[in-house]
């Protein structure tokens, strides 16, 4: 019989080693997977990691897609690290777009210079305004953070669905469900020519240099890690809980809104009934393979944008089906979890230690 039992120190060492094991284990997984179906584990493997990002535009792609996760991550983490569960992103991402893009739809005929700027300003605000919600409700009637912010993901893209088949509708778009296409000055600029890759990566990046100076450089920053890790002894040091869970949700939602923005001004164009393929969800996997930390999301958000492109090339060149990409999200944040549990907890036989020690006392 086993009985799981906390570990006197955790390897430091092997906390920072553990999201490469889960990686590697999610490879053996997918290679296992694809002899299981009858793929060429060769073929599938280049299918998956190397196909999608073989040339420049793979590349600005593989950009694209990493600066939504980038953002939305860098923000959750900050309340992740003092124990403030936003799992509202998804929403937050869909109000910011539907405020960002909505004042670009409103100055349509606007070629002004501060448009773009003000639309994601509006996004921020709205992702905030969003988050506002379960912090209001958490901080007032101590709800649970993680089933409004949740909850609330399925009203935001309620919203959306009702203005792009409504009063937003493109009159010209054939009674289509989307709104019109962006001015060129409600439209993030392009970075790399012959791609898409657009100055929406250089908002994440800098969302990863702001959450390393907030993270290690503030001393709010430093007031919700120790809440993080010793709750009790943060209340007795006066830290103000609340004040931290307006922190960690207003500077999540801000950072989806703005992400939000960024994918409708950015290589979408427009306003649609969905605005994003799950990177609200995604981007909390990311925040935990990165450890929590600014440098470590990064490099996971390019892993993530990697298996949104792999899953993508797999359904035209393998034949399988989209859901490949949250199978394989699934099974790498199960190793993470896993690898976690083996850090923090051992396994320990308590049945033959019993047998033993009473055989030994019957002597």
């Amino acid at each position: 019989m086993f009985k799981i039992e906390p570990r006197p120190q955790p390897s430091r060492l092997m906390s920072y080693l553990s999201p490469l094991i889960a990686v590697g284990l999610t490879l053996v997984t997918g290679l296992i997977f694809s002899i299981l179906i009858g793929l060429n584990p060769v073929s599938a493997f280049h299918a998956f990691f190397i196909a999608p990002i073989d040339d420049l535009y793979g590349l600005g792609e593989l950009g694209v897609k990493a600066a939504p996760l980038m953002l939305i991550a860098v923000g959750l983490a900050i309340g992740f690290r003092s124990n403030i569960w936003n799992i509202g992103a998804e929403g937050q991402l869909t109000v910011g777009a539907i405020c960002g893009g909505g004042l670009g739809l409103y100055f349509y005929e606007s070629e002004s210079s501060w448009l773009l700027p003000a639309m994601i300003v509006f996004g921020a605000i709205g992702g905030m305004l969003w988050a506002s919600i379960p912090a209001f409700l958490r901080t007032r009637f101590s709800t649970n953070e993680i089933l409004v912010s949740l909850m609330l993901n399925y009203v935001a893209v309620l919203i959306l669905s009702y203005l792009v088949h409504g009063p937003w509708r493109d009159p010209d778009g054939f009674n289509f469900p989307e709104s019109r296409i962006f001015s060129d000055a409600g439209t993030l600029p392009i970075i790399l020519a012959e791609t898409r890759l657009h100055i929406g990566i250089l908002l994440a990046l800098g969302a990863v240099i702001l959450g390393w100076v907030f993270v290690r450089k503030s001393f709010v920053g430093y007031q919700m890690q120790v809440a993080g890790m010793a709750e009790f002894a943060a209340r007795y040091a006066g830290f103000k809980r609340n004040r931290m869970v307006w922190t960690g949700l207003l500077v999540g939602g801000g950072a989806a809104g703005v992400a939000g923005l960024c994918e409708v001004a950015g290589p979408i164009g427009q306003l649609l009934p969905s605005v994003s393929p799950g990177y609200g969800y995604a981007a909390i996997i990311v925040a935990f393979v990165g450890r929590l930390h600014p440098v470590g999301i990064m490099l996971a958000s390019l892993l993530m944008s990697l298996l949104y492109l792999g899953g993508e090339t797999a359904q035209m060149d393998l034949g399988l089906p989209s859901a490949i990409t949250g199978v394989f999200q699934g099974v790498l944040l199960f190793y993470l979890l896993a690898a976690d549990l083996f850090i923090n907890f051992r396994l320990r036989m308590t049945q033959v230690v019993s047998v033993l020690s009473a055989k030994g006392s019957a002597s």
